[in-house]
C-alpha cells in the first residue's frame, strides 16, 4: 500500500480541530500508517507507535511533520499499555491478530480521553487464513463496536487489497464523555 492510500484510509478519523494531539499505534509495523497519521497531525502532536518487532520500529523516524514518535516494543494483545490517555488510537491490520477482539476494545476504550477515537483498517472478510487468522467483516466491526461501549461507527472509505479478493476498509469509533 502506497501512503497517499494510507492516509486516505485515516483522514476522516482525525479531528483537526482538537489542535495538539496524543495518539497511540497498535501495531505500527514499519510505519506506513505512522506516517500517514503524522501528516494529519498539528506540529508538536505525539504518536506513540507500539510494535512487538524491534527491526519494525527502527524503521520508523522519531519525529516526522514537527509530530514526535515515540516507539515502544510490546505485544499490545498481551502487555499492558501504560502510556497517557489518547485523544486518538490507530489499529492498521492488527486487529486481526487478537483472537478476544472484544476484551481488547473495551480495555483500550479506557485509555482513551473523553471524546477519544479509535480508527481501526481490516479486511472485509469473516474466512480466517494464515496471514488473518481472526478476520472481522465491517458487518462484525459494527457489532464489536457497539459490544465496546463506543457511541458512533463511521465508515472512512476502502481500498482493493493486493493480497485477496476482500477489500480493506477503514472505520472510527467514537467514544463519548464519561
Amino acid at each position: 500500500m502506497e501512503l497517499t492510500t494510507a492516509t486516505h484510509l485515516i483522514e476522516g478519523g482525525v479531528d483537526k480541530q482538537l489542535g495538539t494531539q496524543t495518539w497511540g499505534e497498535l501495531g505500527a509495523g514499519n510505519g506506513l500508517f505512522t506516517k500517514a497519521l503524522a501528516s494529519l497531525l498539528d506540529p508538536k502532536s505525539e504518536i506513540y507507535a507500539i510494535d512487538k518487532d524491534l527491526a519494525s520500529l527502527r524503521q520508523i523516524p522519531d519525529e516526522l511533520n514537527q509530530v514526535t514518535i515515540k516507539k515502544s516494543t510490546k505485544d499490545f494483545s498481551k502487555e499492558e499499555i501504560t502510556e497517557d490517555p489518547f485523544d486518538g488510537i490507530l489499529m492498521a491490520n492488527s486487529l486481526h491478530y487478537v483472537q478476544n477482539q472484544s476484551a481488547l476494545l473495551i480495555q483500550l476504550s479506557h485509555l482513551l480521553k473523553p471524546n477519544g477515537r479509535m480508527i481501526l483498517i481490516e479486511y472485509d472478510m469473516d474466512k480466517a487464513n494464515p496471514w488473518v487468522p481472526y478476520p472481522i467483516s465491517y458487518s462484525n466491526m459494527i457489532k464489536l463496536a457497539n459490544s465496546g461501549g463506543f457511541e458512533s461507527v463511521t465508515r472512512l472509505g476502502e481500498t482493493p487489497s493486493a493480497y485477496n479478493r476482500a477489500n480493506i476498509y477503514s472505520v472510527v469509533f467514537k467514544k463519548g464523555v464519561q
